[in-house]
């Protein structure tokens, strides 16, 4: 009887820890274009446990066959942090497609000239340390895969990208990328502009599915980008969805709106709402993410990952203030 305790106590011990969400250190990404930091965002930014943060630079996309840099940073006066900043450069799928081998050296060498530019120009203090953030298909792997390489080269630092969840579930089409570290983005499990009773940021299940193999994955240092970004969804009456930026449940609370569920409301009344004109009718559903959510994903990828740090998206007083990191 002792050791069949014994043996249970154990058990629900091995239950337990298995289920437990370990301490991970966390930082966050910084995805406006002009730098400036009010004080609910330094607050959490002084608290944040990774020395880095990760700081979006520019886009770059092609514009009338033409390589674009787009929204680059500009810095206000209280952009001031103890933490690195690791430029990062979203880049679209599009700039890649029939790109020749002269036109990858050309926007690597790009690339590298306008984050120091930026970084001699704001006096930002930088690691050794460029990522791209690129949603990268089979039709542009090869080169995409270069043109990280030729940025290494010119560069001298090192080049680490983000791995969306359809390049870990269908690796064998889009490839493994030619860097040491990758930065997963456990959100945007489906499109926000298609009809579905799902949360487009993130639906833990769906995110299971794709990672369900993850351990397998070639590159074994990964750190993890989760979601505490919200929004809303308008829908009118032809059934066509638009989205509303940064809009919370509270936002919700109008004498202008009916309530049709938890995030879920129509609009009685014809008129000006967040900066956009909506018709009585409309209906706008708010996705937001709980800490619940959250801490289901973590504690199946300590299942699948041996260590990581995380990174949320992203810094900003609206989805900062009320949250336990």
């Amino acid at each position: 009887m002792k050791h069949f305790k014994i043996l249970f106590l154990f058990l629900l011990f091995l239950t337990v820890s298995c289920n437990r969400k370990e301490n991970h250190p966390y930082t966050f990404y910084y995805w406006k274009t002009k730098l400036k930091l009010d004080n609910a965002e330094k607050k959490a930014l002084d608290k944040a446990t990774v020395p880095y943060l990760y700081t979006r630079f520019f886009d770059v996309d092609k514009v009338n066959g033409k390589f674009q840099p787009v929204a680059v940073i500009t810095k206000g006066q209280s952009f001031q942090t103890d933490k690195q900043i690791v430029p990062t450069v979203f880049i679209t799928n599009q700039t890649l497609l029939g790109i020749s081998a002269d036109e990858i050296r050309f926007l690597a060498e790009s690339i590298h000239l306008l984050i120091q530019k930026k970084t001699e120009e704001y006096h930002l203090k930088t690691n050794n340390e460029i990522q791209i953030d690129c949603d990268w298909t089979a039709g542009t792997r090869n080169d995409y895969f270069k043109l990280l390489k030729e940025l290494k080269r010119i560069s001298g630092k090192e080049i680490t990208c983000t791995l969306r969840l359809h390049q870990v579930k269908d690796k064998k089409q889009t490839g493994i990328p030619p860097v040491e570290k990758v930065y997963l983005m456990c959100y945007s499990t489906s499109s926000p502009l298609e009809k579905s009773d799902k949360n487009s940021i993130l639906d833990v299940n769906i995110l299971k599915s794709y990672l369900s193999k993850m351990e397998n994955y070639p590159i074994k240092k990964i750190e993890v980008a989760l979601p505490i970004y919200s929004w809303g969804i308008v829908t009118n009456h032809l059934g066509k969805h638009r989205l509303i930026n940064a809009l919370s449940k509270r936002d919700l609370e109008n004498a202008n709106f009916k309530k049709i569920s938890d995030h879920e409301v129509e609009v009685m009344k014809d008129g000006f709402y967040f900066g956009s004109y909506l018709n009585k009718g409309f209906k706008i559903k708010v996705e937001e993410i709980s800490e619940e959510q959250l801490n289901d994903v973590i504690v199946f990828l300590q299942k699948k990952i041996p260590h990581f740090n995380i990174i949320y998206y992203q810094l900003d007083s609206k989805f900062v203030s009320d949250r336990k990191f």
